[in-house]
């Protein structure tokens, strides 16, 4: 079965990243136009209006049976319940650019600050904590919790990986490839964390003691965006540049699925209620990939 499509914006809206929710529904952000979305896997669609301009970015489910979400343009963090009521939570530095957010295993949000070389810790209650990194321009991007009871992120100007466990220590793990820019990250179902380098057209794999494989893609010019785990052994990315779904396994073999509409923008992904991959391309469309073993 070939690419399904659900249209759920208009073209100037932006569906950017998207998750599996609570309720088992698709929820995504409409960077553009300050909503947020939710589509059934039987192609029911709802939006939900959030702050005016404030930039709706990065969505996941909490540990409260609710989604969060970063305000990339609002400088907030943003929850909304799966019957649509939305609360903001200000940040302790302003101007910061929240961009990635994941449930860390002490039960809170930990997500990125681009703009101020911070990573940030918020309660279900809204009580924020900010942790300083040990490198300067670095602009931390992706968050995903690792498999060994801490937060790993993407530093995609300092050319690096970072790790940062619950009392807010940090370590930094730079990458072998000069100007490999790292945007999505993930626990991988192998233990290890993969990530994406968004300069280099590679798909790395880093071990929790911070031994880095890298694979070449056969485009190097894909810019690959975002990476989630499978479930199946295999981790599936996006292909910004090249317009394609991908799928690496852990020995590296990639496999390439051309997206049907040309220049249709694939960021965020998640794996659907249903097993398939669901895809937010930013010409106004979730599109589905339904996978095998």
């Amino acid at each position: 079965m070939p690419f399904q499509q659900f249209t759920v914006s208009d073209a100037d809206s932006g569906p950017y990243s998207v998750t599996t929710g609570p309720d088992g529904a698709l929820w995504f952000t409409l960077v553009h136009s300050g909503r947020i979305g939710r589509l059934t896997v039987d192609g029911e669609l709802s939006t939900y209006p959030v702050a005016e301009g404030s930039g709706p970015t990065v969505i996941t489910t909490g540990p409260d049976g609710a989604l969060w979400f970063s305000q990339y343009q609002g400088h907030r963090i943003g929850r909304i319940t799966v019957q649509g009521e939305a609360t903001e939570f200000e940040l302790t530095t302003p101007q910061a650019g929240p961009f990635g957010i994941a449930t860390g295993p002490d039960g809170a949000l930990w997500f990125t600050e681009t703009a101020s070389d911070r990573i940030g810790r918020i309660t279900v209650e809204g009580q924020v904590t900010e942790y300083p990194l040990p490198v300067r321009g670095a602009f931390p991007s992706a968050i995903t919790a690792g498999p060994d009871q801490a937060l790993w992120f993407t530093l995609n100007q300092a050319n690096a990986i970072g790790r940062i466990d619950t009392e807010g220590q940090v370590v930094v793990h730079a990458l072998p490839t000069e100007a490999a820019a790292p945007v999505g990250i993930c626990a991988g179902d192998d233990g290890a964390l993969w990530f994406v380098e968004i300069g280099a057209g590679q798909i790395g794999r880093m071990t929790v003691d911070g031994k880095v494989t890298e694979y070449p893609l056969p485009d190097r010019a894909a810019r690959p965006h975002a990476i989630i785990a499978g479930g199946t052994g295999h981790c599936w990315f996006t292909e910004w540049g090249g317009n394609r779904l991908g799928r690496i396994s852990v020995d590296g073999e990639i496999e390439l699925h051309e997206l049907p509409v040309a220049k249709s923008e694939p960021h965020g992904l998640a794996v659907g209620p249903d097993g398939a991959v669901w895809t937010a391309l930013e010409i106004g469309v979730l599109a589905r990939w339904p996978v095998g073993p």
